[in-house]
């Protein structure tokens, strides 16, 4: 966590995550642009960012962008609310706030201290997704094959449903479920709800892993979603504690209990 508090003392630091906040997915020649920065600065500035996991990158073609990761900031959050009075912590959980806000995509990166075989099958198997994520799924988990849902008592089953990329114990990336009536009544949808949400475009879900000495690094990235979201703003306030419970799953053998 060093690295972390280190990042995040430098107002030119935290002035470039305001920038991705603002904009997700730039440049370093967008973030240079009009910061009255020499680029070798900016490149120094991101690198110690990128070192403390608070900034992650992808190569798109020719140009590398990155991206704001707040998934460090959630772990601060979790081990020092547990120690402290909640309002002494109030600004950490204003920087949570703020990372994962006005985002047209995710991309977060942890590290677990598993095997990619087994963060592989903590991702498709049945008996693992119900523990951590309440869902289970019915696929082949082969590139183009269909994928059904079950969440609760709703099972969303539409043909758009398909894995788009599959490279077992390496990459798996999957269209998002539909929204159907049944999913709706699952979590107390009003039929407008619902219908807003049923006709935004179809988002994605990435995972790629990575061996890291005796971690793995976890990305999860999720995007394609239309401007001024619904879908976006609600899977904002689930990834995070959703990949701190699988990792403490695959860590310790139990996930984080249900909130009360």
């Amino acid at each position: 966590m060093d690295e972390i508090f280190k990042a995040l003392a430098d107002p030119s630091r935290r002035e470039l995550l305001d920038r991705l906040n603002a904009r997700n997915g730039q440049t370093l020649r967008e973030l240079c642009d009009g910061l009255g920065m020499a680029r070798q600065s900016v490149s120094k500035h991101l690198a110690v960012l990128e070192a403390a996991d608070l900034v992650t990158t992808a190569r798109r073609g020719r140009e590398k962008l990155h991206y704001l990761n707040s998934a460090p900031v959630n772990a601060i959050a979790d081990r020092w609310i547990g120690h402290y009075a909640r309002e002494r912590v109030q600004a950490l959980a204003d920087l949570k706030k703020a990372l994962e806000s006005e985002m047209n995509e995710f991309v977060y990166k942890t590290y677990i201290k598993t095997t990619p075989e087994k963060l592989w099958q903590a991702l498709t198997d049945p008996a693992f997704t119900s523990r951590y994520w309440g869902v289970t799924f019915d696929s082949e988990w082969t590139k183009g094959s269909h994928v059904t849902w079950h969440f609760r008592g709703a099972t969303m089953d539409g043909p758009e449903q398909v894995v788009l990329d599959s490279e077992p114990y390496r990459k798996l990336s999957f269209t998002w479920h539909d929204f159907t009536p049944e999913f709706g009544k699952e979590i107390g949808a009003d039929e407008q709800t619902l219908s807003t949400l049923a006709a935004e475009s179809r988002s994605k879900v990435t995972f790629e892993i990575e061996p890291a000495g005796q971690m793995v690094k976890l990305t999860v990235t999720h995007d394609g979603f239309d401007d001024d979201s619904q879908i976006l703003k609600d899977v904002s306030e689930g990834w995070l504690p959703l990949l701190s419970s699988l990792k403490t799953l695959l860590e310790t053998g139990e996930p984080l209990p249900e909130p009360a």
